[in-house]
């Protein structure tokens, strides 16, 4: 018996099918992810002519790691800066003790 929280889908990412199997929620988010890939796809192979598609594909991906890595390490500074923030206001409070 097939669970009904899950979709069966296809998406062509550079121009080959995969069958996916996602969960129903985030099917729109797959979507807009493919979508943006295959733009980054076609500008780099816009760009670098004499590269073949599964190069363009590659630095797309690559350009996306990229993004994710800075977002956390972005989130890991913000969460160091809380914490000495709130070090900072553990302090003060009990000086004014």
């Amino acid at each position: 018996m097939e669970n009904p929280e899950f979709s069966h889908i296809t998406v062509v990412i550079a121009g080959r099918p995969y069958p996916l199997k996602v969960q129903a929620d985030d099917e729109a988010a797959i979507r807009k992810i493919v979508k943006e890939v295959n733009e980054r796809v076609n500008t780099f192979q816009l760009t670098y002519t004499q590269k073949d598609k599964q190069d363009c594909l590659a630095m797309a991906l690559l350009t996306y790691a990229v993004d994710l890595f800075k977002s956390s390490q972005s989130e890991d500074s913000q969460a160091l800066v809380a914490a000495k923030i709130s070090r900072v206001d553990t302090l003060l409070d009990e000086l004014l003790k």
